[in-house]
């Protein structure tokens, strides 16, 4: 049988590794966050096939005393531009300028978002994710009250949320890099990943610490490290299995999708591969170890 308790350092030291590139990220450089989160104007463009179209869209845009945050060219060769909020009237001027110098061009999309509605989004946010923390621990400590002494199975619901966090620090720093190398920006969307990823990341803790509840009663009177070690060998092949297919679905949507969800795509895909390592490398060896440490301070 493969001893995984017994390499447990080298899995910490693994995710330490992984972990502070995107702490240290946060701390300097934070996220970048698109106009759902500062408020703004979103504007897609549509042009013919024309050179230096972005450096004339760019200019136009200067010529009209607007302010722009970003411009990029999506997969379906359109424009995308975000910029300080504009008006309507501001926005026709745009269009009618744009349309002198690039000929016809087809607005695809105008939205304003205030900056009131960014801050409601990033407060709802930090709510959602602390709420569901918590509801977690005690969903997890109630379902496995009935483990035999002396095991606490409140240890069982901090172990899994302490997962869940690694794995939200993971897709978060992973993202502030992005923004500062690559400018890529966060959305709502991004919201809805983290939720995601909680949720299966969670979900992989609980097969695993299922596994360990049974083989406590199986197993009765072997050490813990070596019960743990047994339910996750035997629960291996199934959470990988199940990672595996939600992965490859992933990448194919990513191959064929829009530009639109791209990044959410991408969010989700890094936060289940670390939703998997967490749950499998992570949660059950902390547990492993707040035990051991337990069982020493009694003795």
């Amino acid at each position: 049988m493969y001893d995984l308790i017994g390499k447990k350092w080298w899995f910490f030291i693994f995710s330490g590794l992984i972990i502070i590139p995107g702490i240290i990220s946060m701390l300097f450089w934070g996220l970048r966050l698109s106009i759902d989160f500062t408020g703004g104007s979103l504007v897609e463009l549509k042009v013919k096939d024309q050179k230096d179209s972005a450096k004339i869209i760019e200019e136009s845009v200067k010529n009209q005393n607007i302010q722009l945050v970003t411009l990029s060219q999506t997969r379906e060769k359109t424009y995308l531009l975000r910029l300080k909020p504009i008006d309507k009237d501001q926005n026709d001027k745009l269009q009618e300028e744009l349309g002198k110098k690039l000929g016809t061009v087809d607005e695809l999309r105008f939205e304003t978002v205030g900056p009131v509605i960014g801050q409601e989004t990033t407060i709802n946010a930090i709510k959602a994710v602390i709420i569901a923390s918590l509801a977690i621990i005690i969903y997890i400590a109630l379902s496995f009250r009935h483990i035999p002494k002396p095991y606490s199975s409140w240890k069982f619901g901090v172990s899994a949320v302490v997962a869940l966090i690694h794995d939200v620090l993971v897709v978060i720093g992973f993202f502030s890099l992005l923004g500062h190398f690559f400018h890529v920006e966060i959305d709502s969307l991004f919201i809805t990943a983290l939720l995601t990823v909680m949720g299966f990341s969670v979900h992989d803790s609980i097969v695993v610490f299922d596994r360990i509840r049974e083989n406590l009663r199986k197993m009765a009177g072997d050490p813990f490290d070596r019960i743990v070690n047994a339910s996750l060998v035997q629960t291996l092949a199934r959470s990988l299995s199940t990672s595996l297919t939600v992965v490859f679905t992933l990448f194919a949507l990513l191959l064929f999708s829009g530009a639109s969800i791209r990044w959410f795509i991408v969010a989700l895909l890094v936060g289940i591969i670390s939703g998997t390592y967490s749950s499998i490398f992570n949660a059950s060896p902390l547990l492993v170890i707040w035990e051991e440490r337990t069982k020493k301070s009694k003795s």
